[in-house]
């Protein structure tokens, strides 16, 4: 494969597989991280609150990347990526004033996120293993609320972070599951 070729539906089928799993990986041992660190302000967890939106930023910048339809619009993806580097200044600065105000913007986040999540999964669709992404971004929308709610409230703990971040490494790993069922029938 030449660098100028065109990269095939199947081809992104299986980038966005690998995204998947790492994606999964990552949120499973960024919870892991977080759990111990969620009734305190300090500098862990103000480097765990930024380095999260900036991972998901740089995935969708890899997904784009990867992604064949170079005529389609992609301005959904491009939103994500901006409120992802938006959010991680952000939190940085927000964790180092409260939990609080750190779960909130967490919620401006989850919010701001899970929506162009639902669109992007509807519009790959095609690509198979997008029914987890859908799901994935209605609850983000329908969590962000709650986190807002809570940080709002003046909460002084943000461990309902983590067990947020676990549930979209569970969804990622359904859609790697599911892309790999897809790929192999599309193979054989």
């Amino acid at each position: 494969m030449t660098i100028t070729e065109t990269i095939t539906t199947s081809t992104f089928s299986q980038a966005l597989r690998r995204l998947y799993f790492v994606r999964s990986g990552f949120a499973v041992i960024w919870a892991a991280l977080l759990f111990p660190t969620s009734v305190a302000t300090g500098p862990l967890l103000t480097a765990l609150l930024f380095i999260y939106p900036l991972f998901d930023a740089a995935a969708v910048l890899w997904q784009l990347r990867t992604d064949p339809d170079t005529q389609g619009a992609k301005v959904t993806e491009w939103v994500n990526v901006i409120v992802s580097i938006v959010v991680a200044i952000a939190l940085g600065a927000a964790s180092t004033s409260s939990i609080g105000a750190a779960l909130a913007v967490w919620g401006i986040w989850a919010i701001g996120a899970g929506i162009p999540q639902l669109i992007t999964a509807i519009r790959n669709r095609r690509s198979g293993g997008q029914v987890p992404q859908m799901l994935s971004g209605g609850i983000s929308v329908l969590a962000g609320a709650s986190f807002l709610a809570q940080g709002l409230g003046d909460a002084d703990n943000i461990s309902g972070v983590g067990g947020y971040a676990i549930l979209g490494g569970v969804f990622f790993l359904i859609s790697a599951i599911r892309l790999s069922i897809v790929l192999r029938r599309t193979e054989a």
